[in-house]
């Protein structure tokens, strides 16, 4: 089971977004929006190489999350959140490639 210590967003692990624990709010959420802050004061340094290299992760990440066997009994509300965080990181990566 070395896909659940899978880090998908930071350093939140897929065990962390489709497990029951953290529960989703508040601790999710939080662990959500501190990490991309975090995420989005790194891209500031990072070249349009490691860019690209981190927009192919974080969609390979979103995939991994979004496509496990019997999603639909795990914690949804919490892989949508997942969702929102990483679209949110995902748009600021294509910003910057653009800029």
């Amino acid at each position: 089971m070395l896909e659940l210590d899978k880090k998908v967003f930071g350093n939140i692990t897929t065990k962390e977004i489709i497990g029951s624990d953290p529960p989703e709010i508040p601790n999710t959420k939080d662990n959500l929006e501190k990490e991309l802050t975090t995420l989005l004061s790194k891209l500031e340094s990072s070249s349009k190489e490691n860019l690209k290299k981190l927009l192919k992760e974080q969609k390979i990440a979103e995939d991994h999350i979004n496509s496990r066997p019997g999603a639909m009994a795990l914690a949804q509300n919490k892989i949508k959140l997942f969702n929102v965080y990483n679209e949110k990181y995902i748009q600021k990566i294509k910003e910057k490639l653009e800029s």
